[in-house]
């Protein structure tokens, strides 16, 4: 059995140490991950999720505004300069991709299948997964150091406004990535038994 797909997927790791050291132009990462993003599977092929890229001062004013955001929940100073580090080494890295799913297709679906109207979101959420983890391991075989962070909805408000984004658009996920400047330790893995069950 050959083993390059999971070679690919054993290579993708939360990098929380990035950098704006990486290779490839914006142009280019925005062709690889569109390529990623179409090529999740999705229910129905509804295709729910959306994507918006962030570089540059894009980038930066999304970890400020974030940073504005949950100065005003965390409950002491000192408690946000540990957030506020976390966020800017966040803003440290090349770019920011912000996962959406459109609820409008979401419901238009519900409409038009009601015998399947209750699963229509929770396979929104599949497909986001798909589409993430699809990217992920994308910019991870480009030798391109990613996580995966979620502030919504904290700052969904904020977002809408700072980039235009479509009122339907709900913020699932924020994917700052970089070049790789401390890579990912080792990674522990519970006990198969514990996990898996086959029959055969």
């Amino acid at each position: 059995m050959s083993s390059q797909y999971l070679d690919l997927i054993r290579n993708r790791r939360t990098i929380y140490a990035l950098g704006k050291n990486i290779s490839q132009t914006p142009d280019e990462i925005v062709t690889l991950v569109e390529q990623a993003v179409e090529h999740a599977p999705s229910a129905f092929n509804n295709q729910t999720s959306r994507v918006v890229f962030l570089f540059n001062e894009h980038h930066d004013k999304l970890w400020d505004l974030t940073a504005d955001r949950l100065h005003t929940v965390v409950p002491d100073e000192k408690a946000f300069e540990n957030t506020k580090n976390k966020l800017m080494s966040f803003k440290a890295g090349f770019g920011t991709i912000l996962y959406f799913t459109d609820t409008e297709i979401v419901k238009n679906f519900e409409n038009q299948f009601p015998l399947y109207a209750e699963n229509f979101a929770d396979w929104a959420e599949q497909n986001q997964g798909s589409t993430q983890f699809n990217v992920w391991t994308t910019l991870a075989n480009e030798n391109i150091g990613a996580s995966l962070q979620h502030y919504n909805p904290l700052i969904d408000t904020a977002v809408k406004q700072a980039f235009n984004i479509p009122d339907q658009w709900q913020l699932r996920a924020e994917m700052p990535f970089g070049s790789i400047e401390n890579p990912a330790g080792d990674k522990d893995f519970m006990a198969k038994t514990d996990r898996f069950k086959v029959f055969k």
